[in-house]
């Protein structure tokens, strides 16, 4: 995976490190027994993948026709609706 750039953009990143913490606070509150905490944390993970969506929409992450396995398909032949994601 390391060779076909897989998520080595800024909005993955982002995304990736801001669900990161939210989970390191979810679990921090869960074990101190504090509910409210817990569910701030789980917001936090839900708004990860939503800031690293809206990073990709806004041209950050990497386009789905750059990817190698799409190239490779799209030149044996196959419609670029026929391939899996």
């Amino acid at each position: 995976m390391a060779g076909s750039s897989h998520g080595h953009t800024p909005a993955a990143w982002t995304g990736v490190i801001i669900s990161f913490i939210g989970f390191c606070v979810a679990g921090t509150f869960m074990v101190a027994a504090q509910p409210v905490g817990f569910w701030a944390g789980m917001a936090l993970v839900l708004g990860g993948g939503v800031v690293g969506g809206i990073m990709r929409m806004m041209g950050m992450g990497q386009p789905k026709d750059a990817h190698e396995a799409f190239q490779a398909r799209v030149e044996a032949g196959r419609k670029p609706a026929d391939v899996q994601g």
